[in-house]
């Protein structure tokens, strides 16, 4: 089957089988990297994208059910953008495996509740897992991007 997708402003058409897994698409045919695949079973939230601005978990999503959409993926944030300069400085990252699948859950967040609590945080990010970091200082990250994310 032939689809077109645009990922973070590109487009990218392929022929896919009908099976083939977002993530996969945006690995494989779009060449982007930055998206994890973790579990391939929606339990750890690395694969995280947007998808026409809502966090999605692309090992979820099959690549035909994106056709004509938008995609933005980790690398289509700028270098500089508040929630990857906040991760930076808070230090809420290690192995950084789970990262961009948190910073996109985070961006999503942060769309929806430009102020969030810690307690919103936490909630808005149970389907993303780090085993290496204990979320403090993710939650820290994402309380020190949101008043640059409304500028």
């Amino acid at each position: 089957m032939r689809i077109e997708i645009s990922i973070n402003g590109t487009s990218h058409e392929a022929d896919v089988e009908p099976r083939l897994l977002l993530v996969d698409f945006i690995r494989n045919v779009a060449e982007l990297t930055g998206t994890s695949t973790g579990c391939d079973t929606s339990s750890c939230g690395a694969c995280t994208v947007l998808l026409d601005g809502a966090s999605v978990k692309s090992c979820t999503v099959l690549a035909v059910r994106a056709e004509g959409r938008e995609v933005t993926t980790i690398e289509g944030l700028p270098a500089y953008h508040p929630l990857k300069v906040a991760f930076h400085n808070e230090h809420a990252l290690q192995c950084g495996f789970c990262t961009p699948g948190m910073v996109m859950a985070s961006a999503s967040l942060l769309a929806e509740e430009p102020d969030p609590t810690e307690a919103e945080i936490r909630m808005g990010l149970k389907g993303n897992l780090c085993r290496c970091t204990g979320y403090h200082n993710i939650v820290k990250a994402i309380r020190a991007a949101a008043p640059e994310m409304t500028k």
